[in-house]
């Protein structure tokens, strides 16, 4: 385990980031004081835009579209 002051750690912040991420724990303090730890991110493994290009924007329908007659009589069937 690794402990410094703010101070400190203020200088030597990417040497801290190196340390935590080869599984090191860093504590920094205020005073002598333990004051927060620096903990890796947990990654969760949900990525958002999976999908994205696999649909063509330009065959989605513009819903707000008025319908066509035909497409109105369909509906009243």
């Amino acid at each position: 385990m690794v402990q410094m002051n703010v101070a400190e750690a203020r200088a030597k912040l990417s040497q801290l980031l190196a340390a935590v991420d080869a599984g090191e724990e860093v504590v920094i303090a205020r005073d002598g004081v333990p004051a927060a730890r620096l903990v890796p991110v947990m990654h969760c493994g949900v990525r958002l835009g999976l999908l994205e290009g696999a649909v063509d924007p330009n065959t989605i329908p513009d819903f707000m579209e008025p319908m066509s007659e035909d497409e109105l009589s369909e509906w009243d069937s």
